[in-house]
């Protein structure tokens, strides 16, 4: 694909976190929201340069041996880093405008962020004690110039940078290195304050009050410190050693991770000029190491986790039971009757629990099958599968233990099914396991019923709360098969594919999902091109395939109407010369990350349906394992649809995606206001209600 037909990817993934951004400046979401969403965007940029940016370095050395090889590149690396370091830099500028402007807004509400120059004497007195009770113990203040090479430093922490002088002499000075132990200990710190105030002082601001205290044994009288972070690319090289058990080459994976080369470097601009030059140097990095120089304070991902301590308390809507389930009746009654889907997070994840506990304590149950991606942290899930082997079921859990950043939990988790007896699957070569399947069987007299669920979200209780996801919980005879097919090739994958291969009513990956897409598109290009209605809608979080990017352009140049709406990377460009009905596409980001993929074909009429939890990415659609399921229940269609179409009316939380990543807000002049997070939550409360009355009655 030229580069004239698509947007570089990761610029795409920038103009997301831009979006993200927005949310952050705009006065209208709750003040600890707007920090919240400086914290995601800390977090998303974090984990940006970890795997993109370090991904385009090696890039980047792999394209010079393919220059020599006169092999061509899509996009090369080089201008693709040199674009990234100029959008960062501009990305950080509005970063640090729209904290200041924050700054302003907490100090109304009567919240001040005091650092350790504006203690009052109780205070002080109080940081003193924090710091002896809480804090020395787990801090190790390292001499740096003194050791032949500078200490590990970890990806996800920030360190104080400290310059020790003597007044009396501008040669007397030496440079210490502290990591701020945030994750041991805490970020924010409440301070005593007056009535009607709320006083917080960040952690590393409690060390460097407290300076003199460590460093009193070198007879220093001046202190300077400054924060600075490392981020390191944080891919997994797992070696093709025949003798080395996975799990052991995941486990070695992760410890070489943290030697990973640094792929950024950000400091306190104001930071010593002499400790600057020695720490770069020590780093071995150079000018185009994306060093970038920000404010007194980083690693704002903690600032997810601000403390409540504020006049406005959160508005955030409970999620709710789904009125198929209001009675008394088991989730599994309900589901072996009727499809049931689930709309995260406005229905309550507590079924697809219940489904699981049921399940375990059915004497007819005879095994459950399920694949775990990312988990929670105390998961009610394991637990419910635990109870289940216990109680004799066979438990099967495909565990993805190359789940990015998520791979020590679930090695974690590994070693807890496997001490309850539970048969722990751990992949697939060279391929991520990212369906989210259940299949539960049990047997009544000579009869086997099977029953479970296909979801495009993780089965995970807390992030089922702000996440936006679509459930399948079914016993359909054919979807059934499927996912046993599935589970067939995940536990004998060394004989091959084939098992995919015969799925016919789940879309697989690898198998026949772009295969199977194409065809749906071929179709309404068809109908299209016969002067016949044709249209695709499509909700996906990322969109970069090239084979697949090429037939949107195609069919939307016969005339499809396609509508997308995608939250994150979308790689299409549009071509009004080409295209007779240009496809339109927006991107909401709200409260709730839109995590959900929806495929929608007209089909003349007769709509073909599916959720997927796959993107249309090249990773998904040919590195991992996925599954998208046929909707076929013509209530669970409408609802669907109808949760769809409020989405492209969002004229509140949707960006229009153009060619030039502009951002731009849907224009809600002379119409109705209409914020689709909160319209799906009215709709599907208000058809819960009219269940219940109808129920009632």
């Amino acid at each position: 694909m030229s580069k004239k037909t698509h947007i570089p990817r990761d610029i795409s993934w920038l103009s997301f976190n831009a979006r993200v951004l927005q949310e952050a400046n705009d006065p209208t979401v709750p003040l600890k929201e707007r920090i919240r969403f400086l914290g995601i965007f800390s977090n998303n940029s974090d984990e940006f340069f970890r795997v993109r940016v370090a991904t385009l370095k090696r890039m980047l050395e792999f394209s010079e041996k393919r220059k020599k090889l006169n092999m061509h590149m899509e996009d090369d690396p080089q201008t693709i880093l040199d674009q990234i370091q100029t959008i960062v830099l501009q990305q950080q500028n509005e970063f640090n405008r729209i904290w200041e402007g924050i700054l302003k807004e907490l100090k109304k509400e009567n919240i001040f962020l005091v650092d350790e120059q504006h203690l009052t004497k109780e205070q002080q007195v109080f940081v003193k004690k924090y710091f002896e009770e809480e804090v020395r113990s787990n801090i190790i203040p390292l001499m740096i110039e003194s050791l032949p090479q500078l200490p590990y430093l970890r990806d996800k922490s920030i360190y104080l940078g400290v310059v020790m002088r003597k007044k009396n002499s501008a040669y007397k000075q030496k440079y210490a290195l502290i990591e701020v132990p945030a994750k041991a200990v805490g970020r924010f710190i409440q301070l005593p304050s007056k009535k009607d105030e709320k006083n917080i002082i960040l952690l590393e601001d409690v060390i460097r009050f407290n300076l003199p205290n460590i460093f009193s044994y070198f007879e220093y009288n001046h202190f300077d410190s400054y924060i600075f972070k490392v981020t390191k690319d944080a891919e997994i090289d797992i070696e093709d050693d025949v003798i080395t058990t996975f799990v052991e080459k995941i486990e070695k994976g992760l410890k070489n991770r943290r030697k990973g080369k640094p792929v950024r470097f950000v400091y306190d601009k104001s930071m010593d000029a002499g400790l600057l030059e020695y720490l770069i140097r020590r780093l071995s990095l150079n000018r185009k190491s994306n060093i970038i120089p920000g404010g007194r304070i980083h690693n704002y991902r903690h600032f997810m986790d601000f403390p409540d301590v504020f006049n406005t308390k959160n508005t955030r809507r409970s999620p709710f039971t789904h009125p198929a389930l209001l009675s008394t009746m088991r989730v599994t009654d309900v589901i072996i009757k009727k499809d049931l889907m689930l709309h995260f997070p406005y229905h309550s994840f507590n079924p697809v629990i219940d489904l699981l506990r049921e399940a375990a304590m059915d004497p007819d149950v005879i095994s459950i099958k399920i694949t775990a991606y990312r988990l929670a942290s105390n998961s009610k899930v394991i637990n419910a599968l635990i109870n289940a082997a216990r109680n004799g079921k066979e438990v099967v859990v495909m565990l993805e233990l190359k789940a990015r950043f998520d791979e020590e939990a679930n090695l974690e988790w590994k070693k807890i099914l496997e001490d309850e007896g539970i048969k722990v699957l751990l992949g697939v070569p060279k391929m991520k396991i990212h369906a989210k399947l259940c299949i539960i069987k049990k047997r009544k007299g000579n009869k086997t019923i099977q029953y479970g669920f296909v979801s495009t979200g993780n089965l995970n209780e807390k992030t089922a709360r702000v996440y936006g996801d679509h459930c399948l919980l079914t016993g359909n005879r054919n979807i059934m098969a499927d996912i046993n097919r599935i589970f067939h090739y995940l536990e004998n994958w060394k004989a091959g594919p084939q098992h995919l291969l015969m799925c016919n009513t789940l879309l697989v990956c690898p198998g026949n999902m772009r295969k199977h897409i194409i065809q749906l598109i071929d179709k309404e290009i068809k109908h299209a091109r016969a002067g016949k209605t044709a249209g695709i809608l499509l909700k996906v979080n990322s969109i970069s395939d090239a084979l697949l990017i090429q037939k949107i352009n195609e069919a939307s140049a016969a005339g499809v109407e396609i509508k997308m709406i995608v939250r994150g990377i979308f790689c299409p460009l549009r071509d009004p010369k080409k295209n007779k009905s240009i496809f339109s596409a927006v991107s909401i980001v709200d409260e709730y990350l839109e995590h959900a993929r929806v495929l929608i074909f007209h089909n003349l009429g007769k709509e073909k349906i599916f959720i997927s939890s796959a993107d249309w990415m090249v990773r998904n659609l040919d590195h991992r394992v996925e599954a998208a399921v046929p909707v076929t229940d013509p209530e669970i269609c409408q609802e669907l649809k109808e949760i769809i179409h409020i989405q492209l009316r969002d004229n509140v939380k949707a960006r229009i995606l153009d060619n030039d990543l502009s951002n731009n807000y849907v224009p809600s002049t002379g119409k109705k206001q209409i914020r689709s997070q909160i319209e799906t939550y009215h709709y599907l409360y208000k058809k819960n209600a009219v269940n219940s009355e109808v129920s009632s009655h």
